[in-house]
């Protein structure tokens, strides 16, 4: 049985990505919209969308160029959620639950902020933590992570390596955008894994998490586990 609708959101029928990638075109009414797509990677990567309902969210500002931005896909009982953005709400508005008791207080917490010149998604004043936040889509049980290289991610887990030498603590955080992923899996042959092993040999936490759509909220449900495979010669 899937989940209802909230009144939140607009349904509509996709159609194709554009050539701008935050872009694409889906069918609202029996019409064809271009709406915009709140992720900075092709999700043709991750996802089958074509003539699969998907759900809209109005756009933020009246001068937008579109009149709807992409929000989520049904999947199984639940979603998708297609807006790469929410798993960093997600983990903020979750952090003071039980889950996250590992991180120590956390009555003080600022998002988007800058310690030591390092700008990260959130940071627990209590403890001066920063943490790092990551998103993945996949329909497999199993997620591969990162499924694209990112020279940004490269740059990240450098600058947290920088932090972690000034006796800042860390978190990283990898997050399934639906509820039911039950492992990310890391291939220890890449970069990133080079650079998030010295971020993790200095004291940087690793947790991977689901998500749960609830109304128009998407909520932190289950920490699960992260395996590692491959490895230099």
């Amino acid at each position: 049985m899937q989940m209802a609708i909230s009144n939140d959101f607009k349904t509509g029928i996709f159609i194709k990505e554009l050539k701008n990638r935050f872009l694409c075109e889906v069918e609202i009414d029996s019409k064809p919209v271009v709406c915009y797509v709140p992720s900075s990677c092709h999700l043709s990567n991750f996802l089958k969308l074509y003539k699969k309902e998907v759900l809209l969210v109005p756009t933020a500002t009246p001068k937008s160029r579109t009149p709807y931005a992409l929000f989520a896909v049904p999947y199984k009982r639940n979603f998708i959620v297609l807006n790469t953005s929410m798993a960093n709400r997600a983990i903020e508005t979750s952090i003071r639950s039980r889950l996250f008791s590992y991180l120590g207080k956390r009555a003080i917490v600022k998002k988007e902020h800058s310690v030591s010149g390092y700008k990260c998604d959130l940071y627990i004043e209590d403890t001066d933590t920063i943490v790092e936040i990551k998103s993945v889509i996949s329909t497999n049980i199993k997620a591969l992570f990162p499924t694209v290289y990112s020279e940004r991610t490269i740059k990240q887990l450098q600058q947290l390596q920088s932090s972690l030498c000034l006796g800042k603590n860390a978190c990283f955080c990898i997050v399934s955008l639906h509820p039911y992923l039950k492992e990310v899996v890391i291939d220890q042959s890449t970069e990133f894994y080079t650079e998030l092993k010295r971020c993790m040999d200095m004291g940087l936490r690793l947790r991977a998490y689901t998500t749960r759509l609830s109304g128009n909220a998407l909520k932190v449900e289950h920490e699960i586990p992260i395996s590692f495979i491959g490895g230099r010669n």
